[in-house]
């Protein structure tokens, strides 16, 4: 019984996750960063958001996997005057700091 015990903890899911979101469309200009701040507040996310020089704006989320996803999703969708064509993921090991921040362009 131990050892099942043991084989089931190990596959476990990892308590924190963090990924690089980059969303593509009419994204800046519409309130996005702030919006992107207020949501991953309320989900409990660390991280970051800005806008790139692109037009796109990329965010850093960390922290439970089920609202990283959760996030993915919102931001699928933005606020109300953003128009969302594509959306990013990447798997990151970037620090995400210990809040969410909006960070300056690139």
């Amino acid at each position: 019984m131990a050892t099942s015990q043991a084989a089931s903890d190990s596959s476990q899911p990892a308590q924190s996750q963090t990924v690089r979101v980059v969303i593509k469309g009419r994204v800046q200009g519409v309130f996005y960063r702030n919006w992107t701040i207020e949501n991953a507040i309320q989900l409990g996310l660390k991280g970051w958001v800005r806008n790139r020089k692109d037009g796109s704006v990329e965010a850093l989320f960390s922290g439970n996997p089920n609202s990283v996803q959760e996030m993915e999703q919102r931001c699928r969708r933005g606020p109300p005057a953003a128009m969302v064509t594509g959306l990013e993921v990447f798997p990151s090991d970037d620090d995400p700091g210990s809040g969410f921040e909006r960070k300056p362009t690139v």
